[in-house]
């Protein structure tokens, strides 16, 4: 009889529970939700129109935190009101960015079914490469009481497909840049007649005078062919005797090209230094293009 009276008691306490709670992990890429009162069928991160479980990304790359179908809005007019904002934090727990309300434009409420909300990110400043974050991306309800959060650990790494020879120097970051598109070019495809521009950030340890220092700045890109498409000696030769604010050679050093014409599916390799006219300090970045 006492077990009985038992098994009848904790019936009663589970019956009471919230059961409005919700909890889902990917045990690959680490990404991990909590809900209450609000619940998403599916939780997931794309890269490029692809879903993905990793969690390292390259320094440029944009990854999309997708919520499909999220349920368990007030309704007014038929319609819900999500608000959504995406917090980054380093690893001492420092916030580096916080958007605004990202549904904010749709002051009337949505009416979508399934309703798929997203939340993207691109790594990059003030998100450097080698090193890890974590993001939170909040949804909440502007007529109820309902929340869902999610968190996502990643980390971001230098693209590999640049080798990087220095001496006496540091930096920040190196990577490509594609004008047309104006992003970050981190799987090293290129387009015709895009100017595509090889970036220095945070370079440091040139000697300076008064401010000032003294670099050199070559770069040579030759075809699959050998056939030179750019072959410069010197584009801070007219600063030689100058120089240059050693703030501005540390704010960005850069290089741009183009390749003209029709031909596609040629591979590129591209040399680009840096050096110091007054010391031996310098810094080499090579890498292959593909036009695409």
């Amino acid at each position: 009889m006492k077990t009985t009276l038992t098994l009848f008691f904790l019936l009663l306490v589970l019956n009471s529970c919230n059961f409005s709670k919700s909890v889902k992990k990917d045990l690959m890429s680490g990404l991990s939700s909590t809900g209450n009162n609000i619940s998403c069928e599916d939780v997931y991160l794309t890269v490029n129109d692809e879903r993905t479980t990793r969690n390292s990304f390259i320094y440029g790359e944009t990854f999309f935190l997708n919520f499909s179908d999220v349920k368990g809005f007030a309704k007014e007019n038929g319609n819900v009101f999500p608000g959504m904002n995406l917090v980054v934090v380093n690893p001492a727990g420092d916030t580096l960015m916080q958007t605004s309300d990202l549904m904010s434009k749709y002051t009337d409420g949505m009416n979508y079914s399934p309703l798929l909300l997203t939340a993207d990110l691109t790594l990059a400043t003030p998100i450097k490469s080698k090193a890890e974050y974590t993001a939170f991306v909040n949804i909440w309800d502007k007529k109820g009481e309902g929340t869902y959060r999610s968190k996502f650990d990643f980390k971001v790494r230098e693209n590999d497909k640049m080798t990087i020879e220095s001496s006496k120097v540091t930096y920040d970051e190196i990577y490509l840049f594609s004008q047309e598109n104006d992003k970050v070019i981190t799987d090293n495809k290129i387009k015709l007649n895009d100017n595509i521009y090889i970036i220095i950030e945070g370079l440091k340890g040139f000697n300076e005078a008064n401010g000032m220092v003294f670099p050199g700045l070559t770069i040579k890109v030759t075809d699959s062919a050998k056939n030179a498409v750019l072959d410069s000696d010197d584009l801070f030769l007219e600063y030689s005797e100058s120089g240059i604010a050693a703030i501005d050679l540390a704010d960005r050093v850069s290089a741009h090209f183009s390749v003209q014409g029709t031909q596609s599916n040629n591979q590129l390799h591209c040399e680009l230094t840096v050096w110091d006219k007054k010391s031996d300090a310098k810094i080499k970045v090579i890498t292959d293009l593909v036009l695409d």
